[in-house]
């Protein structure tokens, strides 16, 4: 009781501050404690947070955000993305493929036609336009159907490139992994890959084939990678920081 006593009455004080930080004017919370000895940096879906001792100076806080400031932008990156894939499935909304906008149109029907893309637009046809459950449906049975085709195209494609034989090419929709490929050469590829644009597609379809000639993380499977992705670390920190987790 006690203890909790204390807690109430620890001076503490927020602020809304703007740092600039690798050239870039990043908006964020400031929280000062007496209960804090060091500064904390937290990053969630409301942004960025700074928790630091309530006497730290300014020049302390500073310099804390200039050391951590790559770390800041990727991380606050990889937030927008994930917001960016809570779609809402209504007539009008924009929806993500290969890193561009299509425009969801929903129209009525009495029959159950698959989804159909036509321009920049994706038509939709469902028995209620506010049923956000069955558009949802539609959208992500058009989604597999364009991954299967276009996974299998490029698996395909970077194959020969790399002079494997893979087996299975399988949809994945696993929460913390882009790909996977097994010792049988099985590959699987993330469906939320569909969303973002073709370079980041092809850079996880030549990292699972690279693990048929190299099945580690060792310097000979990234000089197997970097045979027909000479850019793959700039394109792997991107994927990073749209990361599933």
């Amino acid at each position: 009781m006690l203890k909790r006593l204390r807690n109430l009455v620890t001076p503490q004080s927020l602020e809304q501050r703007v740092a600039v930080l690798a050239g870039k004017h990043i908006s964020y919370t400031l929280k000062r404690s007496s209960r804090r000895r060091s500064i904390g940096l937290r990053i969630n879906d409301k942004g960025l947070t700074v928790s630091m001792p309530l006497r730290a100076s300014e020049r302390w806080l500073n310099s804390g955000l200039q050391d951590k400031a790559s770390w800041v932008l990727e991380k606050l990156e990889g937030w927008q993305t994930r917001k960016a894939q809570v779609l809402n499935m209504s007539d009008g909304e924009f929806i993500p493929y290969l890193g561009e906008q299509l425009t969801l149109r929903v129209q009525r029907s009495v029959f159950a036609t698959p989804a159909c893309q036509h321009g920049d637009a994706l038509w939709v046809s469902v028995q209620d336009e506010g049923d956000a459950t069955m558009i949802e449906r539609r959208v992500v049975e058009w989604y597999r159907q364009q991954a299967g085709l276009l996974f299998a195209a490029r698996v395909a494609h970077y194959a020969a490139l790399l002079n494997v034989a893979p087996g299975a090419i399988k949809l994945s929709s696993a929460k913390t992994q882009w790909g996977s490929c097994n010792a049988r050469g099985t590959v699987r590829l993330n469906l939320q890959l569909v969303k973002f644009p073709l370079r980041l597609i092809d850079y996880v379809v030549v990292h699972e084939l690279a693990h048929l000639r190299e099945m580690n993380h060792s310097a000979a499977f990234w000089k197997v990678v970097a045979v027909v992705c000479p850019d793959y670390a700039k394109l792997r920190r991107e994927l990073k920081a749209a990361s599933l987790s």
